[in-house]
Parts: structure tokens; sequence; C-alpha cells
């Protein structure tokens, strides 16, 4: 589990190839301390020794969670 404080796109790598894993992802809202936190959940995939246990987690404060949100909107194009 991470905190992710900052997103900085790299222009020195590309995805070469999508991942051939699928998998589910759930999120959860919190706030400790009097920080407002998301947290996105990924599930091992159906391969795995445990399917469906959380795998990977990553926790967005507001100021990541709007970064990522700028992100979104600028790569994909998405409108308000």
């Amino acid at each position: 589990m991470a905190i992710v404080t900052s997103i900085e796109k790299d222009l020195d790598r590309l995805i070469r190839s999508p991942n051939p894993t699928m998998t589910s992802c759930t999120y959860l809202v919190g706030e400790f301390e009097g920080v407002r936190m998301i947290q996105l959940d990924t599930a091992g995939s159906a391969d795995r020794k445990m399917p469906g246990k959380t795998s990977q987690t990553q926790q967005f404060t507001s100021g990541s969670a709007h970064q990522l949100y700028r992100i979104l909107k600028s790569e994909f194009g998405f409108k308000d």
C-alpha cells in the first residue's frame, strides 16, 4: 500500500502492449486526521492462488486525486 503524493508522465517510455491479466477494482473513501482520501484496491486475478484477494492498494489525497482527474480528462478527452 502507498499514498500517492504526485503523478508525473514518464516521457521516456511507452506502453508496448496491454497487460493480459484482467481484474476488478473497488474503492473506499475515508478521512484521517482531517485528510480525505480515496483508496483503490485491485483484486488478484482468477489464476492466482487466492483469486479475489486484494493485490494492490493505492491511496490518493485530494491533491493527487485532482491531479489524476486532470490527467484522465486530458488523455481521454473527457468533458465536464
